[in-house]
């Protein structure tokens, strides 16, 4: 099953409504590595994002604030089968940036 290493999604801005990210495409699995979020404004932004169609119950950050000037690194390894969507949201739309990182692997 080969593996292609790429961004998945941005760097590109979060409304303040749940949005899909990226899908996986058809006959893929897709690695998720690396999720990377800035906030380069002068106050604290949530930012909630998930695995699936926003839901309480599929969130790996939930209205996380992340601190005037921060930046979140969070290394992972999420396993996601074809079809599946990322969705994320922030409290203050246009401000934070999300870039998302991961490997796809072609099947059959």
């Amino acid at each position: 099953m080969p593996r292609t290493p790429k961004r998945l999604h941005g760097p590109a801005l979060v409304t303040n409504s749940a949005a899909t990210k990226y899908t996986v495409p058809a006959t893929t699995k897709t690695i998720v590595r690396h999720i990377h979020v800035q906030n380069p404004s002068g106050s604290p932004v949530t930012f909630t994002l998930s695995i699936g169609t926003d839901a309480a119950g599929v969130r790996i950050f939930d209205a996380y604030s992340i601190a005037a000037g921060a930046v979140l690194d969070h290394f992972c390894y999420y396993v996601m089968e074809a079809a599946e969507v990322i969705q994320a949201l922030a409290g203050t739309t246009n401000i934070l940036t999300l870039t998302i990182d991961g490997d796809e692997c072609t099947l059959g």
